[in-house]
């Protein structure tokens, strides 16, 4: 057994989530795919177009587990989107973490800091989709275990027909609270005490990433996706952004960037189109 830092590859042009119940799907997803796979799953995050995980297993149950989890969400896209093969060529870096040198401690830092550097919050323990608010948290788990929902409600919980354990807690928000599958209590041993553990948080690469680039996006892409297909029903009177013209595309572009200051890249994931085509049309604005 071995510990990973499992990255999948940012989508220029896709979202993995648009919404709170794709989250919510994720956040089930990877409770199901560690029980499916037995990989322990030490920390993880999920945003708008990636997700990180630091994981322990062997390199072949690992590769599974990703798999899995890939497969699993690709096959939710497809019935709620109609989307196919979304996350086919969305490749994953598996990279092994050596036992010296805290990097273990440095590798669960890093990923449950991306929420921060995405300006998104300000500490992991507000973000609600990932393990960040699970580490020294004194407060009480409320929710319902998973052995008192009926077999249908579970099925529909988890798209899936696998068994989890009766333990695990179902949270008020409809998604299983990681502390039911990640060893919250081998973590904080990791890192002995909330001091040391905010020491790495505050020293991550993620943190001074977010230092060092002010300019970095700060709406969600998720607000940012509505309000596109508001404003395509407010100003062009369509459905979305795939009935609109070329120049109705730009007006679309200028708008957004106005209102939210997005950059390029983040115009491009909620928008669908490539990252050069962004690009020319904010040059041309």
């Amino acid at each position: 057994m071995a510990y990973f830092l499992v990255s999948t590859e940012h989508l220029q042009d896709k979202l993995w989530f648009r919404d709170n119940e794709d989250f919510k799907a994720g956040m089930n997803f990877v409770a199901l795919c560690s029980t499916m796979t037995g990989v322990r799953i030490l920390a993880f995050i999920l945003m708008s177009n990636h997700i990180h995980l630091v994981v322990e297993g062997s390199p072949e149950q690992v590769r599974h587990l990703i798999n899995q989890l890939k497969r699993q969400f690709s096959r939710y896209l497809s019935y709620r989107y109609g989307l196919k093969e979304t996350l086919r060529r969305n490749n994953v870096d598996i990279r092994i973490l050596p036992e010296e040198d805290e990097s273990l401690e440095r590798a669960i830092a890093y990923v449950i800091m991306n929420c921060v550097a995405a300006n998104i919050c300000y500490h992991p323990a507000v973000y609600p989709w990932g393990s960040g608010a699970w580490y020294f948290n004194a407060m009480a788990v409320k929710g319902t275990p998973m052995g008192l929902l009926s077999r249908r409600a579970r099925q529909r919980l988890i798209h899936s027909k696998h068994s989890l354990p009766c333990d695990f807690i179902v949270g008020e928000d409809g998604y299983i609270l990681p502390c039911s599958y990640i060893p919250t209590g081998f973590v904080e041993a990791l890192f002995k005490t909330p001091k040391r553990f905010n020491y790495f948080l505050a020293n991550s690469s993620k943190a001074r990433m977010r230092l060092a680039e002010e300019a970095m996006p700060s709406f969600r892409d998720q607000s940012i996706l509505a309000a596109s297909q508001d404003l395509c029903q407010s100003l062009f009177r369509c459905n979305g952004l795939q009935e609109l013209d070329g120049e109705q595309t730009k007006q679309l572009i200028k708008e957004l960037r106005r209102r939210f200051s997005a950059d390029a890249a983040q115009l491009a994931r909620v928008t669908g189109l490539t990252y050069s085509e962004t690009v020319n049309m904010l040059d041309s604005i």
